[in-house]
């Protein structure tokens, strides 16, 4: 199931809008659909992403724990 958050643009101006806190996140396609999930400090993840993959958009949970980040994208993973 995924994120029941909104999709932002995956750019380069999106990472002034990530928060520097753990979490888990989802990045899709131009039609939104989910092509990967990943967990860990979201601005530092969503920098490296940024570079590595190729995504259309982004969206991000965030979690007080490593282990809640961790649960939270197998969770999702496994219902892709």
């Amino acid at each position: 199931m995924p994120l029941p958050k909104r999709w932002h643009d995956f750019d380069r101006s999106v990472l002034g809008t990530v928060p520097d806190r753990l979490g888990m996140y989802e990045l899709g396609d131009e039609d939104g659909t989910v092509v990967a999930v990943g967990h860990g400090v979201l601005h530092d993840e969503l920098k490296s992403a940024l570079s590595y993959r190729d995504a259309a958009k982004v969206r991000w949970e965030v979690v007080q724990t490593r282990e809640q980040a961790a649960e939270l994208a197998e969770t999702h993973r496994e219902r892709l």
